[in-house]
């Protein structure tokens, strides 16, 4: 009997998610183990292994779809097992909610026109393939679904689509030849050369930041703060502390750790930069939920330290290398990505001076970590070779003016400068 592929429910919160995208095909043979596909919600992507031996006998969900956890998305079973097209059928059908296309007839009531579909019929269309519709303005009245029971499906979405684009070019082209007709020169292009576009679907970890990135610069009033700390004596003790932290503690201490303290230090004593704009009020918060941006191959995560201010260097080292571990093996649950009341995103390995991080909302402030550089700087008369790390503070300007955000900013310099206080 062939065994259900389902979508595991990625952490508490998750109400859907998708194959981003499948290894194996119809047909192929598995293991028990094996990596058969990726499975990403809002805030998660990670493998999903085979659950038994067999042959992959069909795909129920495809790429891009959008289902409840425990949805059926495919089955395994042996070479020419059969899947009855009643199971399947409903394997997808689960998937794909019912959506009813109001009435858009005019005022008076009359249909717009004798061919217009009926309105007000409920129509079967996949969460992707309506969002692909919506956003190319296709009405998803007019689209004939191919999939179980008629529903449309992401494939009728982008054949209505294609269709419409070939219609277009070829209105286009008409166009041309009349205006070339009429005498306007036109630049050909050259034979034999030809043009191509790929369209690369926005979904899971990426669909869930490019909406967040905007809301955030649309939602509130950022303006983004520059300095540059003298690291020198902090990065003399990190080398000091890195072998007995390793050989007491196997702990790799890094710069990132003790930015890391110096940023809990200072939210402590400016706590107006350890809040949140939410609802037209402005919470304030006690703890430090501290966020550290993990960057991944297919988009930005931001696992949250709780309490960090009850935390040594040391424990933040700890914690933060085994979130980013988790991060990067797709082992973070939704709950550990939600909460934050501060966040840290670092660029240096990149190379980067200064940067404007925007907000992860409705946090009031994140600090962007650029590369240490040798500079040369007058210590009173004296020009000596220093280490200087470019920081780049984004406030919201509606929770706290330039003045108190200049201050946190200053307080974290100066934790940075006075590296002993960070770890006593």
């Amino acid at each position: 009997m062939a065994v259900e592929v389902v979508m595991p429910k990625l952490g508490m919160a998750m109400k859907e998610g998708s194959v981003s995208l499948w290894h194996k095909k119809e047909g192929d043979p598995v293991t028990k183990g094996d990596i058969i596909a990726n499975i990403g919600s809002e805030k998660i992507e990670t493998d999903l292994e085979a659950p038994a031996d067999g042959v992959l006998l069909k795909i129920a969900v495809p790429e891009g779809e959008g289902v409840a956890p425990g949805t059926v998305i495919g089955y395994i079973g042996q070479p020419g097992e059969q899947v009855s097209g009643a199971a399947a059928g409903t394997a997808a059908g689960e998937a794909a909610p019912s959506v009813v296309v109001p009435d858009a007839s005019p005022a008076g009531g009359q249909p717009a026109s004798a061919e217009a579909p009926a309105h007000g019929r409920d129509i079967k269309v996949s969460p992707v393939a309506r969002k692909m519709a919506e956003a190319a303005g296709l009405d998803i009245a007019n689209l004939t679904g191919t999939g179980p029971q008629g529903r449309i499906t992401k494939e009728d979405v982008e054949h209505a689509i294609a269709n419409a684009t070939s219609a277009s070019s070829a209105s286009a082209s008409t166009g041309e030849a009349a205006a070339s007709s009429a005498g306007t020169n036109a630049t050909a292009a050259p034979s034999g050369f030809t043009e191509h576009t790929e369209q690369i679907p926005v979904t899971g970890i990426r669909k869930v930041i490019a909406v967040r990135m905007h809301d955030s610069l649309q939602q509130s009033a950022q303006l983004t703060l520059t300095l540059r700390a003298d690291v020198t004596d902090l990065l003399a003790l990190q080398r000091q502390m890195s072998e007995t932290a390793q050989r007491q503690h196997e702990v790799k201490l890094t710069v990132t750790n003790f930015i890391a303290r110096a940023v809990v230090l200072s939210l402590k004593r400016h706590k107006q930069m350890n809040s949140a704009y939410i609802d037209d009020r402005i919470h304030v918060f006690d703890h430090v939920h501290l966020g550290i941006a993990v960057a991944l191959d297919k988009g930005l995560v931001v696992p949250v330290i709780r309490h960090a201010d009850q935390y040594s260097v040391l424990d933040l080292s700890r914690q933060i290398k085994a979130l980013a571990q988790q991060a990067r093996n797709g082992q973070l649950g939704s709950d550990a990505l939600q909460g934050s009341t501060f966040t840290i995103t670092n660029l240096g390995a990149y190379g980067i001076d200064y940067f404007t991080p925007i907000l992860n909302t409705p946090e009031a402030g994140i600090l962007g970590v650029g590369s240490v550089a040798e500079m040369p700087v007058y210590k009173g008369d004296d020009l000596q070779r220093r280490s200087l790390l470019p920081l780049s503070l984004t406030f919201d300007h509606r929770v706290l003016d330039g003045a108190p955000a200049a201050e946190f900013l200053r307080a974290v310099k100066d934790a940075l400068e006075d590296p002993y206080r960070l770890v006593l």
